[in-house]
């Protein structure tokens, strides 16, 4: 498979450098026609074989990953929001435009839930990146009201280490004003570059007010149509 040797020779993470916000301007929105699910699974072996592209997203509980997804795919129910954190336990597949895959990760790091679902969740996840081989990218959100949380860090340093492709979504914007919103974020980088050469590529969205969503979906759309040229 393409994808496959696009990922290990280095091709993929150029690709996704170029589809920066930056670099996105002249880039025309990704229009989400359809978007359905498709299945939920506790085993990676189960999960669709349709050679798609899949985009994954995951964070902790509780940071608002349900929501940015019913955002950005202009559906509200399409992923159950709960008041409950730690509620997602499976690995749902939503097909979007019949295209590609939305795959809603379980959320790390939420400490009320018992040792061996915590521990199941995080075999779950593992497994999931390790034997997915066509997942293009894992959007890593983050809340951006809070600090950098090592529980974070830690997971973003197992998917570097591991050659996992990922980008960070800061959540929840609209709950911080002007002067705030900026310093967190600068903040933050300046915690990620303690760890890396160079702050991978981010974006800062709100479910809310729908902040964020045209570069994502330019980003995903910028990065689908590059693979597609790869291929060809």
């Amino acid at each position: 498979m393409l994808l496959i040797k696009l990922l290990t020779n280095g091709l993929l993470s150029k690709i996704l450098n170029n589809s920066k916000p930056s670099h996105l301007h002249n880039i025309l929105l990704m229009k989400i026609k359809t978007a359905s699910f498709v299945t939920s699974n506790t085993d990676v072996s189960k999960c669709p074989s349709d050679q798609l592209l899949e985009y994954a997203f995951i964070g902790r509980s509780n940071v608002g990953k349900s929501s940015l997804i019913n955002m950005l795919t202009n559906h509200k129910g399409l992923a159950k929001t709960s008041n409950k954190p730690g509620k997602t336990q499976l690995i749902n597949h939503f097909i979007i435009n019949k295209e590609w895959f939305l795959v809603d990760l379980p959320g790390y790091g939420y400490a009320k839930v018992s040792k061996k679902i915590r521990n199941d969740f995080q075999g779950l996840i593992y497994n999931y990146f390790q034997q997915r081989q066509q997942l293009v990218c894992t959007f890593v959100l983050i809340d951006s009201r809070h600090e950098a949380q090592q529980i974070d860090l830690e997971f973003m340093q197992y998917l570097g280490e591991n050659g996992v492709p990922f980008c960070i979504i800061f959540t929840k914007s609209d709950k911080l004003n002007q002067s705030q919103l900026p310093k967190n974020i600068d903040n933050y980088i300046k915690q990620m570059l303690q760890y890396w050469e160079t702050m991978p590529t981010y974006f800062i969205s709100s479910a809310v007010d729908k902040n964020g969503k045209e570069d994502i979906l330019k980003f995903i759309g910028n990065v689908n149509v590059d693979l597609q040229k790869q291929t060809k």
